[in-house]
């Protein structure tokens, strides 16, 4: 993987002097692709990296845009006014609240900050690369990110999202979608891949994707991370929780897995996560 990565800064470099590479490494859920550029960016300290992961929004911004999705659902109708309307769409709205809530999928990025992060961090500036903490749901404080001194060389930046096409819609394909009977959360994260995502994938040199053989073995990598970011076995909850949380990744996944992203590589990976081939997309 370095290599590609080696290849793809040069090739950048050479067809756009003067520009900072901008490369982004996608793949599902514990594919690695976070793994790799930490080691490719440890092993080149000229070179910028975070994670899609790292720019999600704090918990406070994910619950004020949940209401506020909550509040345009309902606005036609009176809160004074008791009708069978009313109390059905408070009612759904009750149910995809939490959806909008929950870190991961589109729309719950802060774009905007990866998008200064990207220009400030081409010049000759300190940057501070932010953090999120999975335990807490919630951002690192920023006296607590990490400085990077620029201007970067290249720029990497990973995300299990990172280049999804918005997928096919269809009827709902497990617990977390059939809970979102008017599909307002399904339809917020297809409107979110086609508007702000779109132009920010669009502005990357190069996407690497990283292909799992199959959605079930993401579930297995996926437990594997959940294990380590414990510290501990998992507990019968636990694995519950972890089944129901990645529903909401299943969708835009299996799309990627199917080919709907625009990456220009894809790396194939096995059950192990071993590369089997690559592929460039012409």
């Amino acid at each position: 993987m370095a290599n590609v990565l080696a290849r793809l800064i040069t090739e950048v470099r050479a067809e756009r002097p003067g520009r900072t590479p901008l490369i982004g490494l996608a793949g599902a859920q514990g594919s690695g692709k976070s793994f790799h550029c930490r080691a490719f960016a440890a092993a080149h300290p000229r070179v910028a990296h975070f994670s899609m992961d790292d720019i999600y929004h704090s918990h406070a911004e994910r619950e004020a845009r949940a209401r506020h999705h909550c509040e345009i659902y309902i606005k036609h109708y009176s809160p004074h006014f008791a009708s069978p309307i009313l109390v059905e769409r408070e009612r759904a709205a009750s149910a995809f609240y939490p959806l909008l809530v929950t870190r991961g999928p589109p729309g719950t990025h802060d774009l905007g900050l990866a998008t200064g992060l990207i220009a400030r961090l081409g010049q000759a500036l300190p940057t501070q690369l932010p953090r999120f903490n999975k335990l807490t749901d919630d951002r690192v404080p920023e006296d607590e990110w990490p400085l990077f001194q620029g201007p970067a060389e290249a720029i990497l930046i990973d995300g299990w999202c990172l280049g999804a096409l918005p997928p096919e819609n269809s009827p709902p394909i497990n617990d977390v979608e059939r809970g979102d009977s008017n599909n307002v959360w399904r339809d917020e994260v297809q409107m979110q891949l086609s508007t702000s995502y779109a132009p920010f994938f669009a502005a990357f040199d190069a996407i690497i994707y990283l292909q799992a053989p199959s959605w079930e073995i993401v579930r297995v990598w996926r437990g594997e991370q959940e294990r380590e970011t414990l510290g501990r076995a998992m507990t019968r909850d636990d694995e519950a929780r972890l089944d129901r949380f990645i529903m909401h990744y299943e969708r835009v996944t299996r799309s990627m897995l199917a080919g709907h992203h625009r990456a220009d590589w894809i790396v194939r990976l096995g059950e192990e996560r071993n590369v089997m081939r690559m592929e460039r997309r012409e």
